[in-house]
């Protein structure tokens, strides 16, 4: 049986630069770096963030964009905190998805190597109750 979710692996260009901005984005803590050696495939350092394992390799190679991300989860009160930051950093932002309402809001962009992450002020539980509240709504109209 999964117990939980073990680490989450992005694949980067620079080294540094994600370094420096996962420690100024997100207040990462870094508990690991290969420097030159080569344990797995690549030289890599591993960061926790919000009590997450974030592992981050090195590697020419990067993949073209997609809505594959990780979302950390954010209080509402800090949205222009976080805005404010990613402005400062000059990364991408994507427009946000269109939502229903209860859902949360949420902050897309890209890191410097494509890697699209979501700043989210929701929870599992909202989500849930903002689908069934308009699914409910759809039935009761449709019947």
């Amino acid at each position: 049986m999964i117990e939980s979710v073990s680490h989450i692996t992005f694949v980067v260009k620079d080294l540094e630069k994600t370094t420096a901005l996962y420690k100024e984005l997100f207040q990462a803590q870094e508990v690991y770096y290969s420097g030159n050696k080569t344990h797995s495939i690549s030289r890599e350092r591993f960061f926790i963030i919000g009590g997450q394992w974030i592992a981050v390799m090195e590697n020419s190679e990067i993949v073209n964009r997609t809505y594959h991300h990780v979302a950390f989860k954010i209080k509402e009160e800090d949205i222009d905190y976080y805005l404010d930051k990613i402005k400062a950093l000059r990364l991408e932002m994507k427009p946000p998805r269109p939502r229903i309402k209860g859902e949360g809001y949420s902050i897309y962009f890209y890191d410097y190597d494509n890697n699209l992450f979501e700043l989210h002020t929701g929870t599992l539980e909202e989500r849930l109750s903002a689908y069934r509240a308009v699914d409910q709504q759809e039935e009761e109209s449709s019947a």
